[in-house]
């Protein structure tokens, strides 16, 4: 018998916006894209306030979340069942702008970028994804991930992810990811791939 317990991974509820936030604030702080896009003053604060606004916004009523049972690892999907996306981004984006600061016009032109590559088909978009620093290294982020993939799995769609780390392309090329494109964010942001993940 193998001392290694599967991790438990369960659906998200609102109960869970508050951890989750903690994790994926934490698992962001010095992410280069998030670093690009949100001002430096006050940063974490700012990231944890998308973060919240990501999860329970758009994850929880229009998406899908995934956590460990003690939100040391959250995924969050956007899937072609979620609807009123254009409404409810519409409707953050001033929220969004005040938390971007002094970075607002930057991550508006970085927004623009990357949206000729995103899909145009009915897709899984994993939004966001992290795994508690301290907690990485132990098959969370993976098994945080795969329900979203043996979703997309089984609707016959393409999973769809971004990362501006390198070190991230060759873990989701695991996963059964390709790069379907290279974008140089504009105003020397960081190198973004964009993956996709065909059924």
């Amino acid at each position: 018998m193998s001392g290694v317990m599967k991790p438990l991974i369960r659906e998200a509820t609102s109960a869970d916006i508050d951890p989750a936030t903690e994790t994926l604030r934490d698992a962001f702080a010095d992410y280069p894209f998030t670093r690009h896009t949100i001002a430096a003053d006050d940063h974490l604060g700012r990231l944890a306030r998308m973060q919240r606004l990501f999860l329970a916004r758009i994850g929880l009523p229009h998406g899908r979340v995934w956590v460990s049972d003690d939100a040391a690892a959250v995924a969050v999907w956007t899937t072609p069942a979620s609807t009123g996306l254009e409404r409810v981004f519409t409707e953050l984006a001033p929220e969004l702008g005040a938390i971007a600061g002094d970075r607002a016009a930057i991550a508006a032109a970085t927004e623009a970028a990357l949206a000729p590559h995103r899909p145009t088909t009915p897709s899984w978009f994993l939004g966001t994804v992290g795994v508690r620093p301290g907690q990485q290294g132990r098959g969370l982020g993976r098994a945080v991930i795969e329900p979203g993939l043996r979703a997309a799995e089984a609707e016959g769609v393409p999973a769809f992810l971004e990362t501006s780390l390198e070190s991230n392309v060759a873990l989701y090329r695991r996963f059964g990811f390709d790069v379907v494109a290279e974008i140089e964010l504009p105003h020397h942001g960081p190198r973004t791939w964009a993956m996709s993940k065909k059924p």
